[in-house]
């Protein structure tokens, strides 16, 4: 009897302890805040027109942006990461001091009207730069020093599928993140991924357009998830992201099914602040 409570005692310390190393540990929460970007940079395959570009240092923009920053401050980011090369992050560190002690003035874009706000009013250290521009196959890379071959792929469309490559004017920019943000146009988003240049071949049957799309965008954004990861971080924190919106179709599911982060939607936020706008 003895020998068999002693055996019971063990299993249920060893299931205790099984217990405690498979739970699972807090995850840090990750706000994506997908956007536009504010100086209108035109890099990507949507462009917009002169005429269409609004100037976000005016009115009523810049009342929108500040009902923006008030409303995002409420999910008390520890940690605010951009769409911005590591290499780039001595500029932003000091960029980011000057305008902490006011001797900056804000330029257009939204790391600055929105990272650098929320980021000064929180009193936060710094701002995370963790962009990536991704890597291409040796096969791709090849294309890209063939004038010739290179204009074949980015001249190729699918006939099936033109994608609008002009981008409407913004009247409200809360109106345009809570669409930008919105799951539905966040998975149409990804669709474009998926035809277009990415069905291109040069021969037959060969994965010359997947490839391309596979270090253009999927490895690109793989990186950008890496390089969140390798910010110092616990449950604790509260991680703001704020980049161009296309990412979000990529990032945000990354977010969903990770073990070490929780996604956390900005549309109620944003609709926060909506009805801060219109008081």
């Amino acid at each position: 009897m003895r020998s068999f409570i002693l055996i019971v005692g063990c299993l249920l310390v060893a299931g205790s302890v099984f217990g405690q190393a498979a739970k699972s540990p807090r995850q840090a929460k990750v706000m994506t805040l997908g956007v536009f970007h504010f100086e209108y940079p035109n890099l990507d395959a949507v462009k917009t027109e002169k005429k269409d570009q609004i100037s976000v240092l005016e009115e009523p923009y810049q009342s929108e942006i500040l009902a923006i920053v008030r409303a995002i401050k409420e999910f008390r980011p520890t940690i605010i990461a951009v769409e911005r090369n590591p290499s780039k992050q001595q500029r932003i560190d000091s960029l980011f001091q000057l305008y902490k002690t006011n001797k900056l003035v804000l330029a257009k874009d939204e790391h600055q009207q929105l990272a650098f706000r929320i980021g000064k009013d929180l009193d936060l250290p710094k701002i995370y730069c963790v962009d990536n521009m991704g890597r291409h196959y040796d096969s791709i890379s090849a294309i890209f020093k063939d004038d010739e071959r290179c204009e074949k792929m980015f001249s190729y469309t699918d006939s099936a599928f033109v994608q609008d490559q002009s981008s409407k004017k913004v009247s409200s920019i809360i109106d345009e993140l809570l669409e930008l943000n919105n799951p539905n146009s966040i998975r149409d988003d990804l669709s474009g991924y998926l035809m277009g240049t990415f069905k291109y071949e040069e021969q037959p049957y060969d994965f010359t357009g997947v490839d391309f799309q596979t270090g253009r965008w999927f490895n690109r954004n793989l990186r950008i998830f890496r390089n969140i990861q390798r910010i110092p971080h616990s449950g604790n924190d509260r991680i703001l992201l704020i980049f161009g919106a296309g990412h979000l179709n990529l990032l945000n599911y990354f977010f969903e099914v990770s073990k070490e982060f929780e996604f956390v939607s900005p549309l109620p936020y944003l609709e926060k602040a909506k009805k801060a706008v219109k008081k």
